[in-house]
């Protein structure tokens, strides 16, 4: 099964929107006050990633318009939004524990995949050199605490 590409959209720079290299930035009525607001969305993501507060121009009524130092920060500013909510959300799906035995560390690994039709958990050790020692795909709700993978690695890593 081959991944659906979005072709890209054509590069904007207005006074009040921007688009380019999948980013779009749009200076939008602030909902909570009289000025301005900048939305930010990425292209794929229904959503807008960030909106943040924008200034006034130099009348005090209209937006400032935008410039490529501005849009550049957004995009930056944007990116990291989703850099960390995606390694959020792969810290809430993964849990370690770390196992020292005959000499050795092995980090036990139980991580969900939350496949819609086949949701499963990948039960994994890696030794302290980095190899993956042994992976299992067990039911999403398998018991994981530190008894249960100290049990696991003292009976040499067997299916569970």
């Amino acid at each position: 099964m081959s991944a659906e590409r979005t072709p890209a959209e054509p590069e904007v720079m207005e006074p009040t929107f921007w688009r380019k290299n999948g980013w779009a930035a749009r200076v939008i009525k602030n909902e909570e006050d009289d000025g301005w607001a900048v939305e930010i969305r990425k292209q794929g993501i229904s959503e807008p990633v960030l909106i943040s507060p924008w200034v006034m121009g130099r009348d005090k009524k209209n937006p400032k318009p935008f410039d490529a130092a501005a849009f550049a920060t957004f995009v930056k500013t944007a990116s990291e939004v989703l850099d960390r909510s995606a390694r959020q959300r792969d810290q809430a799906l993964t849990r370690k524990l770390s196992i020292a035995w005959e000499g050795r560390w092995y980090e036990v690994r139980l991580e969900i995949v939350a496949d819609e039709y086949e949701p499963h958990a990948l039960l994994s050790a890696i030794d302290d050199a980095g190899t993956t020692v042994a992976k299992y795909q067990v039911p999403v709700n398998f018991k994981f605490t530190r008894d249960i993978a100290n049990e696991w690695v003292r009976g040499g890593f067997g299916e569970p």
